[in-house]
């Protein structure tokens, strides 16, 4: 029987580079910010793995990825991500998807999943029936600016605790009214800080980011689509 090959999972964030080696329980983490390159991410990835040793890389970033290339820069780092080589980085065979896509997939318990992301802006993804399909919801329109500029961190700043929980419950009942999924996970850092959830939703963890990037490598789990990663 051949072991199961290890993974590195980067789960690739608009404040922290965070990194878990399949195996280990505790992840590692480096500053991330609005300059991040793909090559300052993969050094401080390298650097914060230090000490593990991994087969494979998956890779979450905050940016459109179609055929396991980000298509677009990321709105919240620096400049260089659309058409970097990943796995020439890492040197190892590497998975690349969006970084709410990743989370997802690590959240999925079957049957229609949609996955709002609360962090530095907002991720999200569609999971039907296994097959996961990421999308920009951030950048729509939602009241008199976008979702985004509602639910994420400088939503959050911007209309204090009280105001930003009310935006919240109200962005999951108009998502939820326009996709009819069987449940919503609220994850990304800033979900916890939410004192009541909305209607059908449940609180994700942030660490199943890292179950998504092993998973994005085991042929037995929802798939991830051609279209949103390699």
């Amino acid at each position: 029987m051949v072991d199961k090959q290890a993974v590195l999972a980067v789960d690739v964030g608009g404040s922290h580079v965070k990194v878990l080696v399949s195996g280990e329980t505790e992840s590692r983490r480096a500053a991330s910010g609005p300059t991040l390159t793909p090559s300052e991410m993969v050094a401080a990835a390298v650097g914060a793995a230090d000490g593990w040793k991994w087969d494979v890389v998956a890779v979450g970033i905050p940016a459109p990825v179609h055929g396991g290339k980000v298509v677009s820069e990321p709105f919240n780092l620096g400049k260089g991500w659309v058409g970097f080589d990943f796995a020439k980085a890492f040197g190892v065979p590497a998975k690349v998807m969006n970084d709410a896509a990743m989370q997802a997939l690590g959240s999925y318990e079957g049957g229609t999943m949609l996955f709002l992301g609360l962090g530095t802006g907002l991720g999200s993804t569609l999971i039907v029936d296994g097959v996961v399909e990421p999308m920009e919801i951030g950048h729509l329109p939602f009241k008199k600016r976008t979702y985004e500029d509602y639910v994420g961190e400088r939503g959050r700043e911007r209309l204090g605790k009280k105001r930003w929980q009310k935006a919240v419950t109200e962005a999951v009942a108009s998502l939820t009214a326009a996709l009819e999924p069987d449940y919503v996970v609220l994850g990304g850092g800033n979900a916890v800080k939410l004192d009541v959830l909305p209607p059908n939703a449940r609180l994700g963890s942030n660490s199943n980011a890292f179950t998504g990037g092993f998973r994005s490598w085991d042929k037995d789990a929802p798939a991830v689509p051609p279209a949103a990663a390699a």
